[in-house]
Protein backbone atom coordinates (compact mmCIF):
# COMPACT_ATOMS: atom_id res chain seq x y z
CA UNK A 1 0.00 0.00 0.00
CA UNK A 2 1.09 3.60 -0.37
CA UNK A 3 2.14 6.03 2.32
CA UNK A 4 0.63 6.18 5.79
CA UNK A 5 0.49 8.96 8.36
CA UNK A 6 0.13 8.11 12.03
CA UNK A 7 -2.07 10.59 13.87
CA UNK A 8 0.32 11.04 16.78
CA UNK A 9 3.18 13.23 17.94
CA UNK A 10 4.13 10.68 20.62
CA UNK A 11 7.66 9.58 19.66
CA UNK A 12 7.49 6.42 21.80
CA UNK A 13 4.25 5.26 20.23
CA UNK A 14 5.53 6.04 16.72
CA UNK A 15 8.81 4.16 17.29
CA UNK A 16 6.89 1.17 18.63
CA UNK A 17 4.34 0.95 15.83
CA UNK A 18 6.36 1.92 12.74
CA UNK A 19 8.30 -1.38 12.48
CA UNK A 20 5.04 -3.33 12.69
CA UNK A 21 3.67 -1.55 9.63
CA UNK A 22 6.81 -1.17 7.52
CA UNK A 23 6.15 -4.14 5.24
CA UNK A 24 2.64 -2.91 4.36
CA UNK A 25 3.29 0.78 3.60
CA UNK A 26 5.98 2.46 1.49
CA UNK A 27 6.55 5.48 3.71
CA UNK A 28 5.31 6.00 7.26
CA UNK A 29 5.34 9.38 8.97
CA UNK A 30 3.76 10.98 12.01
CA UNK A 31 2.27 14.38 12.73
CA UNK A 32 5.64 15.33 14.23
CA UNK A 33 7.09 15.25 10.68
CA UNK A 34 5.00 18.24 9.61
CA UNK A 35 5.51 21.88 10.61
CA UNK A 36 1.80 22.59 10.88
CA UNK A 37 -0.15 21.75 14.02
CA UNK A 38 -3.32 19.74 13.60
CA UNK A 39 -5.37 19.45 16.78
CA UNK A 40 -8.05 16.83 17.26
CA UNK A 41 -10.24 17.12 20.36
CA UNK A 42 -10.79 13.67 21.85
CA UNK A 43 -14.16 14.40 23.40
CA UNK A 44 -15.92 11.06 23.06
CA UNK A 45 -16.27 8.78 26.10
CA UNK A 46 -15.53 5.85 23.74
CA UNK A 47 -12.06 4.81 22.59
CA UNK A 48 -13.16 3.70 19.10
CA UNK A 49 -14.91 6.99 18.35
CA UNK A 50 -11.85 9.02 19.37
CA UNK A 51 -9.58 6.84 17.22
CA UNK A 52 -11.88 7.21 14.21
CA UNK A 53 -12.20 10.95 14.71
CA UNK A 54 -8.40 11.38 14.73
CA UNK A 55 -7.85 9.10 11.73
CA UNK A 56 -10.55 10.82 9.65
CA UNK A 57 -9.38 14.34 10.43
CA UNK A 58 -5.69 13.62 9.78
CA UNK A 59 -6.31 11.45 6.71
CA UNK A 60 -8.73 13.96 5.24
CA UNK A 61 -6.38 16.88 5.90
CA UNK A 62 -3.36 15.24 4.28
CA UNK A 63 -5.26 13.23 1.68
CA UNK A 64 -3.58 9.95 2.57
CA UNK A 65 -4.31 6.82 4.61
CA UNK A 66 -4.14 7.62 8.32
CA UNK A 67 -3.80 5.46 11.39
CA UNK A 68 -4.88 6.59 14.84
CA UNK A 69 -5.35 4.82 18.12
CA UNK A 70 -7.03 5.51 21.37
CA UNK A 71 -5.98 3.31 24.20
CA UNK A 72 -6.06 3.21 27.94
CA UNK A 73 -5.29 1.36 31.10
CA UNK A 74 -8.30 0.17 33.09
CA UNK A 75 -7.78 -0.86 36.72
CA UNK A 76 -10.61 -2.85 38.30
CA UNK A 77 -9.97 -1.60 41.85
CA UNK A 78 -10.33 1.98 40.60
CA UNK A 79 -13.61 1.37 38.81
CA UNK A 80 -11.88 1.28 35.43
CA UNK A 81 -9.79 4.42 35.94
CA UNK A 82 -7.72 5.93 34.47
CA UNK A 83 -9.39 4.46 31.36
CA UNK A 84 -10.01 6.80 28.48
CA UNK A 85 -8.21 9.54 30.42
CA UNK A 86 -5.00 7.49 30.81
CA UNK A 87 -2.80 9.96 28.92
CA UNK A 88 -4.28 12.85 30.91
CA UNK A 89 -3.86 11.28 34.38
CA UNK A 90 -0.86 13.53 34.98
CA UNK A 91 1.49 15.88 33.13
CA UNK A 92 3.98 13.16 32.18
CA UNK A 93 4.55 9.41 32.47
CA UNK A 94 6.25 9.68 35.86
CA UNK A 95 3.44 11.75 37.35
CA UNK A 96 0.78 9.43 35.92
CA UNK A 97 2.47 6.33 37.40
CA UNK A 98 2.94 8.01 40.80
CA UNK A 99 -0.74 8.94 40.92
CA UNK A 100 -1.79 5.42 39.95
CA UNK A 101 0.46 3.77 42.56
CA UNK A 102 -0.74 6.22 45.23
CA UNK A 103 -4.40 5.43 44.47
CA UNK A 104 -3.65 1.70 44.76
CA UNK A 105 -1.73 2.05 48.01
CA UNK A 106 -2.79 -0.66 50.45
CA UNK A 107 -4.47 -2.85 47.83
CA UNK A 108 -3.01 -6.39 47.74
CA UNK A 109 -1.66 -8.01 44.57
CA UNK A 110 -4.79 -10.00 43.76
CA UNK A 111 -6.84 -6.80 43.87
CA UNK A 112 -4.60 -4.95 41.39
CA UNK A 113 -5.93 -6.53 38.20
CA UNK A 114 -5.80 -4.31 35.13
CA UNK A 115 -5.96 -4.39 31.38
CA UNK A 116 -4.67 -2.29 28.54
CA UNK A 117 -7.16 -1.68 25.72
CA UNK A 118 -6.35 -0.37 22.26
CA UNK A 119 -8.63 0.63 19.41
CA UNK A 120 -6.72 1.30 16.20
CA UNK A 121 -8.50 3.08 13.35
CA UNK A 122 -7.37 3.07 9.72
CA UNK A 123 -8.91 5.74 7.51
CA UNK A 124 -8.74 5.27 3.73
CA UNK A 125 -9.61 8.60 2.06
CA UNK A 126 -10.11 7.08 -1.41
CA UNK A 127 -12.93 4.96 0.04
CA UNK A 128 -13.94 7.53 2.69
CA UNK A 129 -14.08 4.58 5.11
CA UNK A 130 -12.69 4.01 8.58
CA UNK A 131 -11.89 0.52 9.89
CA UNK A 132 -11.35 -0.22 13.59
CA UNK A 133 -9.32 -3.02 15.19
CA UNK A 134 -9.20 -3.99 18.88
CA UNK A 135 -6.56 -5.51 21.12
CA UNK A 136 -6.15 -5.97 24.87
CA UNK A 137 -3.59 -7.22 27.37
CA UNK A 138 -4.52 -8.34 30.90
CA UNK A 139 -2.21 -8.07 33.88
CA UNK A 140 -1.60 -6.45 37.25
CA UNK A 141 -0.31 -3.11 38.51
CA UNK A 142 2.83 -3.65 40.56
CA UNK A 143 3.85 -1.87 43.75
CA UNK A 144 6.80 -0.06 42.15
CA UNK A 145 8.41 0.55 38.77
CA UNK A 146 10.45 -2.12 36.96
CA UNK A 147 12.52 -1.95 33.77
CA UNK A 148 13.61 0.84 31.48
CA UNK A 149 11.96 0.11 28.13
CA UNK A 150 8.69 1.30 26.66
CA UNK A 151 6.67 4.32 27.72
CA UNK A 152 3.50 5.25 29.54
CA UNK A 153 2.49 2.79 32.27
CA UNK A 154 4.82 0.00 31.04
CA UNK A 155 7.09 0.07 34.16
CA UNK A 156 4.17 -0.71 36.52
CA UNK A 157 2.22 -3.15 34.33
CA UNK A 158 3.00 -6.82 34.98
CA UNK A 159 1.90 -9.41 32.41
CA UNK A 160 1.45 -12.96 33.76
CA UNK A 161 1.47 -14.13 30.14
CA UNK A 162 5.01 -12.80 29.73
CA UNK A 163 6.12 -13.23 33.34
CA UNK A 164 7.56 -9.70 33.26
CA UNK A 165 6.74 -6.03 33.45
CA UNK A 166 6.28 -4.45 30.01
CA UNK A 167 9.24 -2.12 30.60
CA UNK A 168 11.46 -5.21 31.09
CA UNK A 169 11.03 -6.52 27.55
CA UNK A 170 12.26 -5.33 24.16
CA UNK A 171 10.04 -3.40 21.77
CA UNK A 172 9.99 -6.39 19.41
CA UNK A 173 8.75 -8.71 22.15
CA UNK A 174 6.23 -6.16 23.39
CA UNK A 175 4.85 -5.71 19.88
CA UNK A 176 3.93 -9.41 19.74
CA UNK A 177 1.83 -9.31 22.90
CA UNK A 178 0.75 -5.74 23.66
CA UNK A 179 -2.75 -4.39 23.23
CA UNK A 180 -1.59 -2.21 20.31
CA UNK A 181 0.43 -5.05 18.80
CA UNK A 182 -2.64 -7.30 18.81
CA UNK A 183 -4.83 -4.62 17.23
CA UNK A 184 -2.15 -3.91 14.60
CA UNK A 185 -1.91 -7.65 13.79
CA UNK A 186 -5.61 -7.59 12.91
CA UNK A 187 -5.13 -4.42 10.86
CA UNK A 188 -2.26 -6.04 8.92
CA UNK A 189 -4.41 -9.06 8.07
CA UNK A 190 -7.07 -6.68 6.80
CA UNK A 191 -4.59 -4.64 4.71
CA UNK A 192 -3.35 -7.85 3.07
CA UNK A 193 -6.87 -8.45 1.76
CA UNK A 194 -7.10 -5.05 0.04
Amino acid sequence: MKDLIMATTNAGKFAELKPLLAEHFKEICSLADFPETLQVVEDSPHYAQNAMKKARKVGGHFGMPALADDSGLEVAALGGRPGIRSSRYGRNDEERMERLLHELDGIPWDGRGAKFKAYVALYLPEKDRCYVFYGELKGFIGFEQHGSHGFGYDPVFYSPELGKYLAEISTDEKNKFSHRGRAIALLKTFVETL
